[in-house]
């Protein structure tokens, strides 16, 4: 089947193509970008005045799928996907089962291939049950499909184990995604420490808890030569480690979440439980770092650490509410608050969102080039609409941004050139 898109403007950072143009998806592949394209027989969409783009790639999502379905499940989670015009996700290990054998790889794979909605490219754990006491069968995750190892909501608190999973997983050039965070430093703290966290009575998080972890593991991949990717950035010391490593040749790379971005520790006045994540919210000054960071390369990749819980999960006190927000339908809104600021171009938001993760953890998409697969959106950065939990198509709901008005939105999200979105 074709479907030719006509007269959008067409970002491709890979490329760097930013003009009004054509697309011409032929058999699920990108047969042709270019102007005034014809095909006899295709499907047309008038894309003037709307941007087309390489499918959305979010490196760092929690499917909840085997063992949590009712927070997420992949089928619904990668729903909410499509809705923010993502293509691809990376799932995280931490499933009930762990996702450290190929078994579960499968499963994931499996399940994600019967939804249809979006690529599903597992993370193995580094650790065996996320016990962080001996590595798990890497290889054999590896050629089951995983792209990267972490064992992100847990540290690998010990420093020869991180060196030996940094020199395991270089025999296979893949990443270990990093949760850095020195546990002795975090002890009881819930959100980030300072005026806030002392006011509100709510025993705090410092950010040394966090750099100190970021600059061992920086260290262990300048010595190893292996490659590190460091999950959920949220401090500016931790945005100037990475700088400055990736000037000294280290093999690292880095994400940050929007709402590491958009909120400050003062979200959690109230004790909204919505703004209760791992890492915490922090500072203004920490928010204008990763900005900083996303705009001149220190970040490499916007990722929405998308994290499903019931609403029981979170209607609780503050210290004992489990961490973490859903994220995927917002983000793309969210980053373009970037562009209209001023912060970000609206091509360097783009690449944070598609070709920059697809090269941090070594996914083959990200492009429109020809030949490629057509996994590609078209979004409309002026459509305003209103965060609700009936807008919401993920199955929890759990986001300090309930009642924001969003603007930017995906009109048409296309997976090997088929319409996921609207489904």
């Amino acid at each position: 089947m074709k479907i030719l898109i006509q007269g959008g403007r067409v970002l491709d950072p890979a490329n760097g193509i930013d003009q009004v143009q054509d697309v011409l998806i032929n058999d699920g592949l990108i047969e042709a970008v270019g102007t005034h394209l014809k095909a006899e027989g295709a499907q047309i969409y008038d894309a003037a005045g709307q941007i087309v783009a390489p499918g959305f790639v979010d490196i760092h999502v929690h499917l909840r799928d085997p063992g949590y379905e009712y927070k997420e499940d992949i089928a619904s989670g990668t729903r909410a996907a499509a809705r923010g015009g993502f293509t691809s996700v990376a799932c995280m290990p931490n499933s009930n089962p762990i996702n450290d054998n190929k078994s579960v790889t499968c499963y994931i794979r499996k399940r994600a291939a019967e939804a249809g909605f979006a690529n599903v490219f597992p993370v193995g754990s580094i650790t065996k049950g996320l016990k962080g006491d001996c590595l798990s069968e890497m290889g054999d995750l590896k050629d089951a499909g995983c792209i990267g190892f972490s064992d992100d909501g847990h540290p690998v608190s010990s420093p020869e184990l991180m060196r030996r999973a940094l020199e395991y997983a270089k025999t296979f050039d893949v990443p270990i995604i990093t949760h850095a965070e020195e546990l002795e430093l975090v002890g009881n703290g819930v959100m980030n420490e300072g005026d806030v966290s002392t006011q509100l009575g709510l025993q705090g998080i410092p950010w040394v808890a966090e750099d100190s972890a970021t600059a061992r593991d920086i260290m262990l991949a300048e010595f190893t030569g292996g490659r590190l990717h460091v999950a959920h950035v949220s401090t500016a010391g931790s945005v100037e480690l990475i700088r400055q490593a990736k000037a000294r040749g280290v093999r690292v790379t880095a994400e940050a979440a929007p709402h590491h971005f958009t909120l400050t520790d003062e979200a959690v006045r109230g004790y909204d439980t919505n703004a209760k994540m791992n890492p915490p919210l922090r500072l203004q000054s920490d928010v204008e770092a990763v900005i900083a960071g996303l705009a001149d390369g220190a970040l490499d990749a916007i990722a929405t650490d998308h994290a499903p819980h019931h609403i029981d999960e979170k209607n609780v006190e503050f210290a004992i509410a489990l961490n973490g927000i859903v994220g995927l339908e917002t983000s793309l809104p969210l980053t373009l608050r970037l562009v209209e600021q001023g912060r970000l171009s609206l091509m360097r938001a783009v690449e944070l969102l598609s070709a920059g993760p697809c090269k941090a953890l070594g996914i083959p998409r990200g492009t429109l080039s020809p030949g490629q697969v057509a996994d590609l959106v078209i979004f409309d950065p002026t459509i305003e609409w209103t965060v609700t939990e009936e807008r919401l198509v993920s199955k929890s709901k759990n986001t300090p941004f309930m009642g924001w008005t969003m603007k930017g939105a995906a009109l048409r999200t296309y997976l090997a050139g088929n319409l996921v979105l609207p489904a």
